[in-house]
């Protein structure tokens, strides 16, 4: 089943992801971006990463992240899930098939991590969000 992406829409409105790709250098938004398109056509199960796609752990676990270092070794990072399952849930979850989620994304100087405060307000309280709706609430 081929899958496809969404992207997490906030109650305000806002679209996190796509403020974050706006933001970062062109080179920047277009490396994420044909990461995460050949990460759809592998599709997720079977894309090996060479490093630009990784499962992450600890509380992060459940979420993927897409890397990409840009002007000054700056680290970009685009945060996403998995939406797969049954063809009910998916249906239930306003979906027709399985997709990848992006949630958000951050960027660090280089040598430097993000804090759990950082992945706590700008990628898993939004995640939840994201998970606490049925249908989905994503972009049109």
């Amino acid at each position: 089943m081929e899958w496809g992406v969404v992207y997490y829409r906030a109650s305000d409105g806002t679209v996190p992801a796509e403020v974050f790709l706006d933001a970062a250098p062109a080179k920047v938004e277009a490396t994420l971006l044909a990461v995460l398109e050949a990460v759809r056509e592998a599709p997720p199960p079977q894309f090996s990463g060479g490093g630009k796609w990784e499962a992450m752990h600890g509380t992060m676990s459940g979420y993927y992240e897409i890397r990409v270092d840009g002007p000054g070794r700056e680290h970009f990072r685009l945060f996403c899930m998995l939406e797969n399952g049954t063809p009910d849930e998916l249906e239930e979850r306003g979906f027709t098939g399985p997709q990848i989620a992006v949630i958000n994304g951050m960027s660090k100087p280089h040598r430097t991590e993000f804090s759990d405060r950082q992945y706590r307000k700008n990628v898993r309280e939004l995640g939840d969000d994201y998970l606490s709706h049925i249908p989905r609430s994503i972009a049109e």
